[in-house]
């Protein structure tokens, strides 16, 4: 279902065709200003951003800025990546929409942007439509916010894994998580700090197996494991202590989040189970 837009949108929309529109060179980030968008408040500026993560500023919002998010070689891959964003806290001043092929859909209101929360969706959804709210006033306002382009295993749902409350993974997610995610390693939980948007959970890990990034960091050349934070929705109901598991997960504008995360025993016996039918999609060093 597509939110109601205003009508303001609706003309935007109709004007993109026949209004004067500025085109930004192929780059990783944008910074623009609504100020040189002054006396052409209805005009709306094409934005083309080309890499696999950066940033768009827009001071003094004026009008709409369309953003086109694309990485930077043309595979078939493309289309099965995600977009995630990531708004200042000090972001204000927008409603931000997707737009496919003219018809937008809700994705932020500018009340929600300062909440800093990511949001993820499919590269096919569309692109960014950024529209200002109309003010009469002069005060400062900024629209900011993170990209990262991610490539989508299958049956991984990004924004679902940040944000939904937690579920079991199935045994066919749990084999991919091992092969595909960001982070891959087996350990512990020492303690959960929970607040309202997630729970921030310390883990020591006893074997690495993977890490794109500095998610753990080594204890020291006498300690004998890695240490690291990884966040999980609020509603998942982890605690400490509670035996040996095996991570995955992603990491999201420097910070990881928790995927699938058997207790270590299941995954064993799940992996020895797929080994011996030749249904494991990658071999993992259980020893």
């Amino acid at each position: 279902m597509l939110t109601p837009i205003s009508a303001y949108s609706v003309t935007i929309l109709l004007l993109i065709r026949t209004s004067f529109c500025q085109y930004s060179s192929d780059q990783c980030s944008w910074k623009g200003s609504g100020l040189t968008h002054e006396g052409h408040t209805r005009d709306v500026e094409q934005v083309y951003l080309r890499c696999s993560q950066g940033f768009l500023e827009w001071l003094y919002p004026t009008g709409a800025i369309i953003v086109n998010l694309r990485p930077n070689t043309v595979s078939t891959a493309t289309a099965r990546l995600s977009v995630c964003i990531k708004p200042s806290g000090e972001s204000s001043g927008t409603n931000v929409y997707l737009d496919r092929a003219g018809k937008l859909r809700l994705l932020l209101r500018e009340q929600d942007q300062a909440r800093g929360k990511v949001h993820c969706f499919s590269i096919q959804e569309g692109a960014l439509f950024i529209e200002a709210i109309p003010r009469t006033d002069i005060s400062r306002r900024i629209t900011t916010f993170q990209y990262e382009l991610v490539s989508d295993g299958p049956g991984v749902d990004l924004q679902n894994q940040l944000t939904a409350p937690c579920q079991p993974c199935t045994d066919a997610e749990m084999l991919l998580a091992v092969c595909t995610s960001d982070f891959v390693a087996r350990g512990t939980i020492r303690t959960v700090e929970r607040d309202e948007d997630k729970s921030s959970v310390t883990v020591a890990i006893g074997r690495l197996y993977r890490q794109k990034t500095r998610v753990f960091v080594s204890g020291g050349v006498r300690a004998r494991g890695w240490t690291g934070r990884v966040s999980m929705p609020p509603q998942c109901g982890v605690k400490p202590g509670e035996g040996e598991f095996l991570f995955t997960g992603s990491v999201r504008f420097g910070e990881a989040w928790m995927g699938c995360a058997p207790r270590f025993k299941d995954f064993l016996r799940l992996y020895s189970e797929a080994q011996r039918l030749g249904t494991n999609p990658c071999h993992v060093d259980t020893d």
